[in-house]
């Protein structure tokens, strides 16, 4: 029951963070979804100011957590996601492909990384360096809980974001719910914090991250080995990650874990859209960013633009070259005029 609130919540979050950018050409309409995380801020801001200022859309910016965003995806309500972390949410994205009603664009970014890590201080001096050295009461104690002093705590993802639920199943495979609790921290920047306040106070902690970040160039942490991912295994898990999100915690059934596989975030439209915008499409076909650029874009964010998203995406289209490359030059002609 509780879930379903979040998501009631949730629905109602996205409903109400719309951002509409207005357009003398109404003909061209973009409805992009965005998620409460850094990096796909970034490409949809980009690819926001680009349709808006390059080809006349009018766009709007729903944003939220992954599991309502989707799902609007899914429904036809959003057009465009810029951001997709296609192996977390493998099992409700590949029937909508196959029935044909929304299709993958491409690469966004061609290298990202999800793990489980430890502060590297603590990793070096007990000698961690796979889930299996999480299993040691003793170790547990060191990342204790100040809410469940019992356990440890292993800061997580967000309770809307398809991973939380996917640590909280190989938390179970592993053995390792018994020692520590799935700790949700509320929101993205309050996981930086997390990682990065423990840091600053030289405190272990245990922790899930991923990259591109920016936090990722400021702190140490020694990623934990897992069992290597395989397809048949991450399928089996994908099964009871969605059976949990849609019924909770106790729809778990036993299933397997694996790493997180290392792979390129991609795009993703609705058929229809595209179908309808095949010049907009295109061009969010060939819109790619490497990961080093969109790293050193996030510190311009958390260092120098004080949280202006807006002017991160001017930054980089004033600083960068590759992205006319995308476009045709009168497309990219009316992006320089509106910098």
């Amino acid at each position: 029951m509780r879930f379903l609130k979040r998501l009631l919540l949730s629905a109602f979050f996205i409903s109400t963070l719309s951002l509409v950018g207005t357009s003398a050409n109404a003909a061209c309409k973009a409805r992009l979804g965005d998620f409460d995380w850094s990096s796909a801020n970034i490409h949809t801001a980009i690819t926001s100011f680009i349709l808006e200022k390059g080809y006349g859309c009018n766009v709007t910016v729903t944003k939220g957590s992954t599991t309502p965003i989707m799902a609007a995806h899914y429904d036809g309500q959003l057009d465009v996601i810029t951001e997709v972390w296609y192996d977390n949410i493998i099992a409700n994205y590949e029937p909508h492909v196959e029935a044909g009603t929304i299709k993958n664009i491409g690469v966004n970014t061609p290298d990202s990384q999800q793990a489980f890590y430890v502060d590297k201080t603590t990793a070096d001096k007990y000698n961690l360096k796979s889930v299996e050295d999480m299993k040691d009461p003793k170790i547990a104690a060191l990342f204790k809980d100040p809410e469940n002093p019992s356990k440890g705590r292993m800061t997580s993802c967000i309770s809307g974001w398809t991973c939380y639920t996917v640590n909280l199943v190989k938390q179970k495979e592993y053995g390792l719910d018994e020692l520590y609790t799935n700790f949700d921290p509320g929101s993205g920047g309050a996981l930086d914090a997390a990682i990065a306040g423990a840091f600053a106070k030289k405190k272990p902690i245990f922790t899930y991250y991923w990259a591109p970040t920016g936090l990722m160039g400021k702190v140490d942490l020694v990623r934990l080995t897992e069992p290597k991912w395989s397809k048949k295994c991450w399928d089996d898990m994908s099964v009871v990650v969605e059976k949990i999100k849609a019924e909770g915690p106790e729809a778990y059934t036993k299933s397997c874990a694996s790493e997180y596989r290392d792979m390129a975030l991609t795009k993703s439209v609705l058929t229809k859209w595209a179908a309808a915008h095949p010049a907009e499409t295109k061009f969010l076909s060939q819109y790619s960013i490497p990961t080093a650029t969109v790293n050193r874009m996030l510190a311009y964010y958390e260092d120098e633009s004080d949280g202006d998203m807006d002017l991160t995406a001017r930054e980089y289209l004033k600083s960068e070259s590759a992205w006319t490359s995308w476009v045709p030059a009168d497309v990219a002609k009316k992006v320089k005029a509106a910098l």
